[in-house]
């Protein structure tokens, strides 16, 4: 059977692990070749290890299991002209450009985070998503998607929280992106490119279990464990759960990606567990 996929090319960024691996390794299964891209290397003042060279090997080598090409670039979002390159070499190697995931993102946490980090937050989270729609916008014609990845602290007026520079800096990011996406969408329409954001909940990633994030939901405690955060995520979704699985969003990076979402353009999907329901108006009364 055909996939929804088949022929075409995706840039992923991020796709060393996490959310981004997941997309990359979806989209091969319906039969995308993918660019997967990542910094590989670790911003100082995120407290969590980012990922490496080898994580980016292992994406590729998952994609590879399925049959699908892949070229791997090490590079940083922040810096447009390596990025440009980077996909450059990419479409050159897999002969064009027919989806773009903007997926890279961090999100600086820890006791006496400096100034800094607020800055860093909005140059991957934004810059950087700026940067990779710039980057491949020349390859990409009739028929194309952009996929930016935000956040639920997009749509929620605390957004991530504003106490410390790391959480300002990605709220603040994050929704400049469901913005860019928005007024993108409306430029981009007429010449047959499609934009959508994608806003996920608390996901089961490493930008998620990391003592940084926990202290974040459980201050009271000192050495905070993932039994102990586990309810206090759990208690912001209205579903019985506690996290998102990469997958979840990969499934709507996917159907936004396919032409089975051909008309769909400049939406704010929110794949949260139903969080931002209790910051969303109701609908009024027919």
């Amino acid at each position: 059977m055909t996939g929804r996929m088949q022929g075409k090319v995706a840039l992923v960024t991020g796709a060393a692990r996490g959310q981004g691996r997941s997309h990359a390794v979806r989209l091969a299964q319906e039969g995308a070749d993918i660019i997967a891209v990542d910094v590989c290397a670790q911003i100082e003042s995120v407290s969590y290890p980012m990922a490496t060279k080898d994580d980016l090997a292992e994406t590729a080598r998952l994609v590879e299991e399925l049959d699908r090409r892949v070229v791997t670039q090490v590079a940083d979002v922040r810096d447009r002209a390596p990025l440009a390159a980077a996909v450059q070499a990419g479409v050159a190697a897999l002969g064009h450009l027919d989806a773009v995931v903007a997926n890279a993102g961090i999100i600086p946490l820890g006791a006496g985070i400096p100034p800094v980090a607020f800055l860093d937050a909005v140059s991957v989270d934004l810059v950087g998503v700026i940067n990779t729609v710039e980057a491949a916008f020349p390859h990409l014609g009739v028929g194309a998607s952009i996929i930016c990845i935000g956040s639920m602290a997009s749509l929620m007026p605390g957004g991530a929280g504003s106490d410390s520079p790391g959480t300002a800096g990605y709220t603040h990011a994050k929704r400049g992106v469901a913005r860019f996406a928005h007024d993108l969408a409306l430029v981009l329409g007429p010449h047959g490119i499609r934009v959508n954001a994608v806003h996920p909940g608390n996901m089961n990633t490493d930008m998620l279990h990391n003592q940084a994030m926990y202290k974040v939901f459980r201050p009271e405690l000192d050495d905070v464990t993932r039994e102990d955060f586990e309810p206090a995520s759990a208690a912001m979704f209205p579903l019985p759960i506690s996290w998102l699985e990469p997958r979840d969003i990969s499934e709507a990076v996917l159907f936004l990606a396919s032409d089975d979402a051909r008309y769909i353009t400049g939406q704010q999907l929110r794949v949260d567990g139903g969080v931002t329901l209790k910051h969303m108006p109701a609908l009024p009364n027919p």
